[in-house]
């Protein structure tokens, strides 16, 4: 039998994570009394810099049962880099990993399902919600237009997926080989070519506290994922030009007409035109590229993604 390791990335989770770690704990234990993992399975909890209780948590929770592990982070560095710095661990030691969200929205029960395909042969199983009813109207709406987006753009994401699935060990070693710093995790995976499946669940209620990814993240979130894996945007600024140019040549006329008819001021006309047309969209395009700029120079500092503050039990 092999050893699984469930990876759990926390930021400021002190109200829900005793709870998340019980239940998981209970999953776990139902996959070693079936035979299905080695009984040095383990689950990793990964501390985001969190400033409220969540790591004396963690390290409570040690001290009550080794198979519950933790890594603290010197500060924030975000959730991609959570789980990297958690499957980079866990992959030293474990034949299975698995990563879900400390809020639990995931069914963790579909865990066992994961297991079973995963026991067929396949290499990374997907947790895919097939029900969102407790997401906003908007949250909704965003999301399918992120992924319709994305697909559409070249951008080939497992729709509904989060970041809740299995992976074996090869595919995480092989996800690790890749050393960018804007990391977007769930574009990189189903480029991997390993042999994948799918896992449905209803999504539900955040046991405790409050939701991490806010609007303001979301955008972001989706923003790196655009920009990680899509010139589109640039390809853009191009098709942009060209619509100002014709906007230009139609302005020129209206202009030619207004002035004829003796219905504008001189000179009015053409300032305008320059000022709000081409001006906006050279700052809008001047955006786009310094954008790009910025992540070519992040990758090109090499900087660590993470620096880790302390482990226990690893």
């Amino acid at each position: 039998m092999e050893k699984l390791t469930i990876v759990v990335p926390a930021f400021n989770e002190e109200e829900v994570l005793p709870s998340t770690i019980k239940r998981l704990l209970q999953v776990e234990n139902d996959l070693i009394k079936n035979l299905l993992f080695d009984q040095k399975s383990d689950i990793l909890i990964v501390d985001d810099g969190s400033t409220d209780k969540t790591w004396d948590i963690i390290k409570t929770e040690h001290q009550n049962n080794a198979r519950i592990a933790g890594i603290k982070f010197s500060r924030n560095f975000g959730h991609q880099n959570a789980l990297i710095a958690g499957m980079q661990t866990a992959v030293k030691k474990a034949a299975v990993i698995v990563t879900i969200d400390a809020d639990l929205q995931d069914d963790p029960t579909a865990i066992a399902e994961m297991a079973a395909k995963f026991a067929n042969g396949t290499d990374i199983v997907y947790g895919v919600r097939n029900n969102r009813a407790t997401d906003t109207w908007f949250k909704r709406n965003t999301a399918l237009m992120f992924y319709k987006t994305l697909n559409l753009l070249g951008v080939k994401l497992i729709q509904n997926h989060a970041d809740f699935r299995l992976m074996s060990k090869r595919a995480v070693q092989t996800l690790l080989q890749y050393k960018e710093r804007n990391l977007f995790i769930r574009g990189i995976i189903p480029m991997l070519g390993f042999k994948s499946d799918k896992v449905y669940y209803k999504r539900t209620p955040r046991l405790a506290g409050e939701s991490k990814y806010p609007l303001k993240k979301m955008i972001a979130f989706a923003w790196d994922g655009l920009t990680s894996f899509s010139i589109a945007p640039v390809r853009a600024i191009l098709l942009l030009g060209l619509l100002a140019s014709s906007l230009g040549v139609i302005a020129l006329f209206y202009s030619v007409i207004t002035k004829w008819l003796g219905l504008t001021v001189h000179g009015w006309s053409s300032l305008m035109i320059s000022i709000w047309i081409l001006g906006g969209l050279q700052m809008f395009s001047l955006g786009i590229l310094g954008e790009y700029i910025g992540k070519l120079t992040t990758e090109s500092k090499q900087r660590p993604r993470f620096t880790i503050e302390t482990t226990i039990g690893e």
